[in-house]
């Protein structure tokens, strides 16, 4: 074994997950699991996974880093708060999901009693107040800034709108814990969302760990970087994108199916391949969207509910009413797992469905439109028709999905000829669930990081053959 290890640690809404990676050879060596004690003591779960751990190694080496991400008790939970819903709005919606938020609450226009009261009961663990280009309208900003400042309202708020009105923010907001970055949208049609994207970030290290308890076991860990869903982003980056001196696969679409939401993040330009007009807002190239109606186990009615009763039973050969009584049984027990057939081909359903409805979501659309110089052809969103490379990562799809499943929900469908999902992808498994802890090794060991995704994210065939 190396002397050169790396412990990486994700603390999840259920369970504590540690993988030990070998740096000079770039490979797994050991796995262990604890339930997620958040609630209660984080230090217990952490120390179950960490027995585990050592149980499957024999003896823990040691580790040159101990790195963190968190999606415990619910994760980054986030209200946005912009001027125009397709303009600012959204612009801060993209910097949320991008600095790896769970997004509760989307809130348009001057902020009313209703709304600060709804925003009270959401409790976020952050507000992000954004609203009007630099030097466009700071009535709105302004007067939503002084809505929150009379609120009960204790989570920090990060202030990414219009640079003209940040001054006197500054003043109305006196009291409350405030970041100014810069604007989300400095002119139309222009996102900008590093800097607010940093600021979450830093927030969330800062005090969102203390506030979820995970620092209670600092002893076991260096630091926690960032939240889950931001570190397998960057893990995906990493894989597409390569280290600047070895490259990646290129342009990929990664689906991240979990008990309560599916995260679909995409790396790709996402421009037209048929030469349409792009309409909205120009799309990230590293895209993230959270589907919170798309899980397997918190909102697997949501799923039965988007998808209709009648195809989940045909896909899981049941019956209607044997559908209904799983979803109690699930009901009941949200951490239950599948043993029978009949369990695993519902979850089979399940997951099958919640990919290709997300994936859906994410992916643009395209649109013939009639002017009056005759029909043209109009692209909302990203197109993610050409990508080649498709991700499967999460428990789900390692131990319920076969490769044919998994293509068919990814890909495009005939019944949907708007729909710019990929056309031909080739499906890739993130076999060792990794991917959160390759985007942790990017920010210290991006070399060793990369030959451990290229190790561990492989072609579903591959992983098909290991298993037989």
């Amino acid at each position: 074994m190396s002397s050169r290890a790396a412990l990486l640690i994700d603390f999840g809404s259920t369970y504590t997950k540690l993988r030990a990676v070998d740096l000079d050879d770039a490979r797994l060596i050991g796995t262990g699991q604890g339930p997620s004690t958040v609630l209660t003591d984080v230090r217990i779960g952490m120390h179950a996974a960490l027995s585990d751990l050592e149980a499957n190694l024999g003896k823990l080496p040691r580790f040159r880093y101990r790195l963190a991400t968190s999606s415990a008790a619910g994760g980054l939970r986030m209200v946005t708060i912009g001027l125009v819903r397709e303009l600012t709005v959204e612009a801060a919606r993209q910097a949320a999901l991008g600095a790896g938020a769970k997004l509760v609450g989307t809130f348009v226009n001057k902020l009313t009693r209703g709304d600060v009261g709804a925003i009270e009961t959401l409790a976020p663990d952050i507000v992000l107040l954004a609203g009007g280009t630099d030097g466009g309208n700071t009535e709105v900003v302004l007067h939503n800034a002084k809505m929150l400042a009379q609120s009960t309202l204790d989570a920090p708020i990060v202030y990414a709108g219009n640079r003209v009105a940040a001054d006197d923010a500054r003043e109305i907001l006196t009291g409350q814990s405030v970041t100014f970055t810069s604007n989300v949208m400095p002119e139309i049609g222009i996102l900008a969302t590093d800097s607010a994207r940093e600021a979450i970030r830093n927030i969330f290290i800062a005090r969102i760990v203390h506030a979820k308890g995970i620092d209670l076991a600092q002893e076991t860990f260096d630091d926690v970087m960032m939240p889950t869903p931001a570190a397998v982003m960057e893990g995906a980056r990493l894989l597409a994108d390569g280290d600047g001196r070895v490259a990646g696969l290129g342009e990929l679409l990664v689906v991240d199916p979990g008990g309560a939401t599916t995260d679909v993040h995409s790396i790709a330009s996402g421009d037209s391949k048929t030469g349409a007009i792009q309409k909205g807002l120009p799309e990230p190239r590293i895209k993230r969207t959270v589907e919170g109606d798309l899980g397997m186990r918190h909102s697997a009615a949501s799923v039965v509910e988007a998808a209709g009763i009648e195809p989940i039973a045909g896909q899981a050969q049941m019956t209607p009413s044997d559908v209904t009584a799983m979803l109690e049984r699930i009901a009941k027990n949200i951490e239950m797992i599948p043993h029978t057939p009949s369990e695993r081909a519902f979850d089979r359903a399940l997951l099958g469905t919640a990919i290709e409805i997300a994936v859906r979501r994410h992916a643009g659309t395209i649109e013939t439109v009639y002017t009056t110089l005759g029909p043209a052809t109009v692209q909302h969103g990203k197109d993610l028709s050409g990508i080649e490379i498709v991700v499967a990562t999460g428990g789900a799809p390692i131990h319920l999905g076969d490769r044919d499943a998994l293509l068919d929900a990814m890909r495009a469908a005939p019944s949907d000829p708007h729909s710019l999902r990929p056309r031909a992808p080739r499906l890739y498994v993130d076999r060792d669930y990794i991917l959160f802890g390759i985007g942790l090794l990017a920010g210290v060991e991006p070399q060793a990081a990369l030959a451990l995704a290229r190790n561990s994210v492989t072609p579903a065939e591959r992983v098909e053959e290991v298993a037989k």
